[in-house]
C-alpha cells in the first residue's frame, strides 16, 4: 500500500507543476499581450483573455518560432530587374470595448481584417466587412443582455497604426 501512497504524491506533484507552468504560461502572455497594446486614446480598451485565445496566441507564437528556424530562401535578384520591392502590409492588434482585431495596414493607406475575437460577454456579428478598404467594419453585439446596445466599429489605418471608433448602428430599424 506504501507504493500506491508514493504514486499518488508524485502523479499530485506533477498534476501541481503543470498548472503552475499554464499558469505562468498565461501570465507571461498576458503581461506581453499589455507591454505591446495600443495605449493611445480611441475606443481600445485591454481585456483578459479566455482559455481559448491563450491556446491560439500560444500556437500562433509556436508557428512563429517554426518559421523562423527555417529560413525561407529568397530568390537573388536578377540584374535587370530595377524596382524596388514593394513594401508589405504591417500587421498589429486593434482593441476595442467588444472585443479585438487583427488588422493590416496596407501602403496604399488600406485597412484589410486578418481575423478578429470578441471580448467576454459580445459576439461579433457575420456581417464583417474586411477591405481591403479605407474602412473596415464590424460589429460586436453584447450576449444575452438586451440591456446593452450592439457596437458597431469603423476600423481605419492611421499614421498612429489602426484605430477602432464607434459609429451609430446601421442596420437598426
Amino acid at each position: 500500500m506504501r507504493h500506491s501512497g508514493g504514486m499518488r504524491k508524485w502523479r499530485s506533484a506533477v498534476v501541481t507543476a503543470a498548472w503552475v507552468a499554464v499558469g505562468t504560461a498565461a501570465g507571461a502572455l498576458g503581461a506581453w499581450q499589455l507591454a505591446g497594446s495600443d495605449s493611445g486614446g480611441g475606443a481600445a480598451h485591454s481585456r483578459p483573455l479566455d482559455e481559448a485565445a491563450v491556446r491560439e496566441a500560444l500556437a500562433r507564437a509556436s508557428e512563429g518560432r517554426q518559421a523562423s528556424r527555417t529560413p525561407a530562401r529568397e530568390p537573388a535578384p536578377s540584374p535587370s530587374s530595377s524596382s524596388s520591392p514593394s513594401p508589405s502590409p504591417e500587421r498589429s492588434t486593434v482593441r476595442f470595448t467588444g472585443g479585438a482585431a487583427t488588422v493590416e495596414c496596407r501602403p496604399d493607406g488600406t485597412v484589410r481584417l486578418v481575423s478578429w475575437s470578441p471580448a467576454d460577454g459580445f459576439h461579433i456579428d457575420d456581417d464583417v466587412e474586411r477591405g481591403p478598404a479605407a474602412v473596415a467594419r464590424l460589429e460586436a453585439e453584447p450576449g444575452d443582455d438586451d440591456e446593452r446596445e450592439d457596437l458597431a466599429y469603423d476600423i481605419r489605418c492611421t499614421a498612429q497604426g489602426p484605430r477602432a471608433r464607434v459609429t451609430p448602428d446601421r442596420d437598426e430599424d
